[in-house]
């Protein structure tokens, strides 16, 4: 009876060393697939990282673009305002002319004239505070950028070059040349 306890003892643990076998295979196999899932995990992240890096790189440039949108809206706006406010100055810039011709071969004393001249006055100080400043010409360099020469003539006492007489009065709205000066050039 010892022999079958003894054999049975030795089938006990040989069944319990296959069992252990047995867990341990299934064991490794778990970690393997266990490592398996923990690897696509982390590609799935790695891959989420990179989207949304790509997706706040991408919101982050149409928001700059937005932005230079706006800004372009803006400035064209600016522009096409003091264009129009050229093109308006620009028409009532004759009116202002003829006025003072007619100032200029006015009567002494006469208070018609002097209503001409107050219009005048008005009518330069409206302008000023829109902005618009007339281009001073007489006895400067000619600027082919603010005047437009219609003659040249020899002139004693003024170097070649310079402006003698103004035809007409020039203006300038900010920066921009709304008419230039008419002008006389020393040859």
């Amino acid at each position: 009876m010892t022999e079958n306890k003894k054999h049975k003892h030795e089938d006990e643990d040989a069944v319990e060393a296959e069992e252990t076998q047995t867990e341990a295979v299934a064991e490794s196999d778990n970690t393997e697939q266990l490592s398996a899932e923990l690897e696509a995990l982390k590609k799935k992240i790695a891959e989420a990282e990179s989207k949304t890096a790509e997706y706040r790189d991408s919101w982050m440039r149409s928001q700059a673009e937005f932005q230079n949108y706006k800004k372009r809206l803006e400035r064209d706006h600016e522009l096409t305002y003091i264009s129009m406010k050229g093109d308006i100055i620009k028409k009532v810039l004759p009116v202002l002319d003829d006025l003072e011709r007619a100032l200029q071969n006015r009567p002494a004393e006469n208070s018609w004239a002097n209503g001409i001249e107050l219009i005048a006055r008005k009518m330069q100080n409206l302008l000023e505070s829109e902005g618009i400043k007339r281009i001073e010409a007489e006895g400067v360099e000619f600027d082919p950028n603010l005047h437009e020469a219609i003659s040249h003539e020899s002139a004693d006492g003024v170097k070649s070059g310079f402006v003698i007489a103004v035809v007409q009065n020039g203006y300038m709205l900010g920066e921009r040349v709304i008419r230039p000066a008419l002008v006389r050039v020393a040859q």
